[in-house]
């Protein structure tokens, strides 16, 4: 059986790989195994389920609620909204769990489910390998054995649009007064196309949109967090303070400062790590981010004495490292960051306020933290592998590695790793050398890993 889920939940192509019968699945025996979580005598159990603007949520909304109706549990669903509205409002409302359709920055035919527990935390391994092993025995069986509630047992499913007005009151709170602050932000036809424009105006702010009339087959397309070409150029013709773009479903931030140019994660990071520690607030002086951060972050955080910890690729882990480590702030380069005081998952608007408050209240524009902040080069390659078990332990590999790694100095670095869904290796040399230098470096690497596990002598 192909796995159901990857490392953001469960994402393929819309009615081919994530089918309605598969969302039924998913709905009925997550229900069952989650719908257990209020005691007898209190309100019945519930669920809540939002989606991003793509054409294929309808029809995998309506397998889903099928499959949780099935299984006895009552849903709301929200509309559209973003995936840390989800997360916040399963916590808040005290759902006992919560189900985003999205596939983030993915192309239109591809769309996704992920599911929260009470706490507005992506579901762990443990749960999403249970889900698989009921779906497997439901298939080698060719039958459902899961309870069928009938008569008053049966699940019902409401409409509760109005649901992502707490979430913007919060947001409201925690935001600054942003009177006379200009800002374009591109809405990629997502999740936030009305939410994110709503915000900054109510707070003050001057807003120019781009990319927020969502038709169904436009998201993320030549827009967005993945394409912010527009933005920037909008930006510096506007002399804009600040460029917003996101992704589908929000949970990113891309940023663009006041001279067009693109400010990634690991800046924001970086930006945020100073202001946080300044006013004594980044617990253990520490920032968590993954192993794809650059080593230049990691550089200027430790001359200005915070460390750094690297985990796994994906925002769940970096939430749990700040969870296991009692940290404040974490995230990603793809722009997923973590307030730990605020929210459980990366949330763009979130971040796109606290990135407003820190430029108000420095009075320094983006463009002044990029040049203090070094971004050494980096090199990725990919190289197609018939194996990909035992890399590791390859001993030309090894010799050569230990070669890169010492020519690459105290700041340099080599990440490799297997591809997760096809058969590639990925290797990233990183280091203050020349480009042409690192790619030299990253080829002779790819080379001798695909020979060997390719078996060429």
């Amino acid at each position: 059986m192909k796995k159901l889920f990857g490392t953001d939940g469960v994402r393929g192509v819309a009615n081919v790989e994530l089918t309605p019968e598969i969302s039924f699945q998913i709905g009925r025996i997550s229900a069952y195994l989650l719908g257990s979580g209020k005691k007898e005598g209190e309100d019945r159990p519930f669920f809540l389920i939002g989606k991003d603007t793509r054409r294929s949520g309808d029809m995998l909304e309506g397998a889903l609620l099928s499959g949780i109706n099935s299984s006895g549990i009552d849903a709301y669903c929200l509309g559209i909204l973003s995936t840390p509205a989800l997360a916040y409002l399963t916590r808040e409302l005290g759902a006992v769990a919560g189900i985003i359709i999205s596939a983030s920055h993915n192309p239109i035919e591809d769309n996704g489910l992920k599911i929260f527990d009470p706490c507005g935390v992506k579901i762990p391994d443990r749960v999403e390998q249970e889900i698989e092993r009921v779906y497997q025995e439901n298939l080698e069986r060719g039958e459902d054995s899961l309870p069928r509630p009938s008569g008053a047992g049966v699940g019902r499913a409401w409409e509760r649009k109005e649901a992502v007005d707490i979430y913007l009151d919060y947001l409201r709170k925690l935001g600054p007064d942003l009177s006379g602050f200009r800002v374009i932000m591109d809405c990629g036809h997502g999740a936030v196309y009305q939410l994110a424009p709503d915000l900054f105006r109510s707070l003050g702010s001057e807003v120019e949109v781009l990319h927020n009339n969502p038709n169904g087959v436009n998201i993320n397309v030549d827009c967005g967090s993945t394409n912010p070409s527009r933005l920037q150029q909008a930006v510096k013709e506007k002399r804009a303070h600040l460029g917003l773009a996101f992704d589908g479903d929000a949970d990113r931030l891309i940023a663009v400062d006041e001279k067009g140019e693109i400010a990634d994660g690991d800046l924001l990071m970086f930006l945020f790590s100073l202001y946080l520690h300044n006013c004594g607030r980044l617990r253990r002086d520490t920032l968590v981010a993954t192993v794809m951060s650059n080593a230049g972050l990691e550089a200027a955080l430790q001359e200005r004495g915070i460390s750094m910890v690297r985990t796994r690729v994906g925002d769940r882990y970096v939430l749990e490292e700040i969870q296991e480590g009692g940290y404040s702030l974490g995230g990603e380069q793809s722009g997923h960051i973590i307030f730990s005081e605020h929210g459980t998952t990366g949330d763009g608007l979130l971040t796109a306020l606290q990135l407003a408050r820190v430029l108000r209240e420095d009075n320094k524009p983006l463009s002044y933290y990029r040049e203090v902040m070094p971004c050494f080069p980096q090199v990725m390659l990919n190289c197609r592998v018939e194996r990909k078990e035992g890399w590791e332990e390859l001993p030309r590999f090894k010799d050569a590695l230990k070669e890169v790694e010492s020519r690459l100095g105290p700041f340099g670095r080599v990440l490799v790793r297997p591809s997760g869904t096809e058969p590639l290796m990925r290797v990233m040399v990183e280091g203050e050398k020349e480009e042409a230098e690192l790619e030299a470096m990253a080829e002779n690497l790819c080379r001798l890993l695909a020979d060997e596990l390719n078996g060429v002598k």
